[in-house]
């Protein structure tokens, strides 16, 4: 039985690539809800910017939830 380095460094380096983009675009969220709330600036602005940030969020795990179930990844990518 043979382990696969390169196809194990590649699922590692995804891993942590989307894992910090997760954490990073959250934490964006949830800034850009804090300057929102702050006196004297548009709210509207930063409210959407955080808007998008979680639905980034939530793109970036459904997408992991797809490639890791096989029923959804077949019937949705056709793999």
């Amino acid at each position: 039985m043979n382990i696969e380095w390169d196809a194990f460094l590649i699922v590692a380096i995804v891993t942590w690539i989307s894992a910090l983009f997760i954490v990073g675009a959250y934490s964006l969220g949830v800034r850009l809800l804090a300057v929102a709330e702050d006196e004297g600036r548009s709210p509207a602005v930063a409210k959407s910017a955080a808007y998008l940030c979680f639905t980034l969020c939530g793109v970036v795990v459904l997408f992991g939830i797809i490639l890791i179930v096989p029923q959804l990844s077949e019937a949705i990518l056709g793999a």
